[in-house]
This record gives C-alpha cells, sequence and structure tokens, in this order.
C-alpha cells in the first residue's frame, strides 16, 4: 500500500471514530488521543457543516489545545467563537472571540470577531419589561465595531442594530413611565418620558412620550409645560395619533393654558 494511501484511510478512519463519538446527546470525547491538525480541524469543520454547533465547537477549541503554535489554531479560535454562536451559547462564543482579539489583536479577521461580540450580546435582548443589562452591553459593544472600523460592512449593520437597541431602550422608558403615570406619580413619570425625548428622539416612542408629557404637566399644574410638549408634537408629528390626543386635550384645558 503506498503511502498516500495509507495517509487517506488513515485520515478517513480518524474522521469514523469522531462522528461516533457523539451518541445521540450532542456530545463529543474530544480528549482520548491526540490527532493531527489537519484531521482534527476538518473533522470540526464536517460537523459545523453538518449542522451540530456545539461538537463543532469543541472540537475545534480542541484543535488549540492540541496544536497551540500551529496556524490552524488561531482559524480555530474564531470557528469555535462562530459555532458557539450558532450553538446559542453566547457567553463561551463571546470567550473564544474575545481570547482571539487578545492573542491576535491585529488579525484580519479582528472586525469580525467584534461583530461577533457584538451579535451575541444583541440576540439575548429580552422584552422591555425585564432588565436590560445585556441591552446595554449590545449597545456598547455594537458602538465598539463602529468606532474601530467604521467603512466596513459590519459597522453597517451595527448602525442599523442600534437603531433598534435604542427604540428598545427607549421602550423600556415608556413602559416604566406609564406604570407610573398610572400611579399618578407624575413627577416620576415626567422624568421617564422626559428621557425619552432628550435622549432617543429620533425611536418611534417620541410621539408618544410628548403627549404623556403633556399629560403629566397638566396633571402637576404646570400647563405653560403642557403647552411646550403640544407644540413640539404639533411641529414634529402634525399628522399622528398623538398629536390628534394632544389637540383634543390641550382643547379641553384651554381655560388652563390660556391663564
Amino acid at each position: 500500500m503506498n503511502k498516500a494511501l495509507k495517509l487517506a484511510l488513515a485520515g478517513a478512519a480518524a474522521l469514523t471514530v469522531l462522528s461516533g463519538c457523539a451518541g445521540g446527546k450532542d456530545k463529543v470525547n474530544t480528549n482520548y488521543i491526540a490527532r493531527d491538525v489537519s484531521t482534527l480541524y476538518m473533522a470540526a469543520k464536517d460537523r459545523l457543516d453538518r449542522g451540530q454547533n456545539k461538537i463543532a465547537a469543541e472540537l475545534f477549541d480542541e484543535v488549540e489545545r492540541q496544536h497551540p503554535y500551529s496556524p490552524w489554531a488561531r482559524r480555530a479560535q474564531l470557528m469555535s467563537a462562530f459555532s458557539y454562536y450558532l450553538a446559542k451559547d453566547h457567553n463561551k462564543s463571546i470567550q473564544s472571540a474575545q481570547r482571539f482579539l487578545s492573542i491576535h489583536p491585529g488579525n484580519k479577521d479582528a472586525p469580525y470577531a467584534y461583530y461577533l461580540i457584538s451579535l451575541n450580546y444583541y440576540e439575548q435582548i429580552s422584552d422591555v419589561t425585564r432588565d436590560q443589562k445585556i441591552t446595554q452591553q449590545a449597545l456598547a459593544a455594537l458602538g465598539e465595531v463602529m468606532r474601530r472600523y467604521p467603512n466596513t460592512r459590519y459597522a453597517s449593520d451595527a448602525r442599523l442594530k442600534v437603531d433598534l437597541v435604542n427604540d428598545h431602550l427607549a421602550g423600556k422608558e415608556m413602559e416604566i413611565g406609564r406604570y407610573y403615570q398610572r400611579a399618578s406619580n407624575w413627577l416620576a413619570a415626567t422624568l421617564r418620558f422626559r428621557e425619552v425625548v432628550e435622549k432617543y428622539q429620533t425611536t418611534s416612542h417620541t410621539a408618544e412620550a410628548l403627549y404623556r408629557l403633556t399629560e403629566c404637566y397638566l396633571a402637576l399644574g404646570i400647563p405653560a409645560e403642557a403647552k411646550k410638549s403640544a407644540a413640539v408634537l404639533g411641529a414634529n408629528y402634525p399628522g399622528s395619533e398623538w398629536y390628534e390626543r394632544a389637540y383634543k386635550l390641550t382643547e379641553k384645558h384651554s381655560d388652563l393654558i390660556a391663564s
């Protein structure tokens, strides 16, 4: 048997052994034997192609562990981060991408590593009724992509996602403000609605925030401020439902506002 055929059969046998380790539980034993770097990397790639993302990530990690000084190890770090991302193991994906950046900060794939970190945070954003710590982390990570690599396609996508994140954060402020308003805690509600108008003025919540401010200022007995909020609403959203409601509200309280 010639040497080339022996190598081919050895590689195929290694892949077969790797393929049989997972069973039905999407797990793999990667530590039982040392393997050459190309066979190990291709086994990980094979798992990724078959949609077995968690196994792929673990095998890419094993490439780095067994062959830390190989050029394949650098590639495997980023592939590990990507595989964990596909497996929705966001923490491990972030850790892998951060490790890649700590070792190879100037690598040509660094922009993608930063972008992958931001995606992991972005996809963990919860609804507005829950804590928004992850949302703030997503905003910071997306901002890092835009700051470091402003002319890349990653930055372009990050800008779109920042708009969505800001809209989400504004929605959280509105949710809290409406809660205070229902409790007749007008001052606390006003502070939340003002935050939306001042900090998130380009989001979809601004028109409602201005209307809610009009309501709150009238309830607080500050008609001049209510008039200002309604005027800003009319100038910027003249055809909106919220302006129509504000107009009717100010007409109803016209004596108070005029005084």
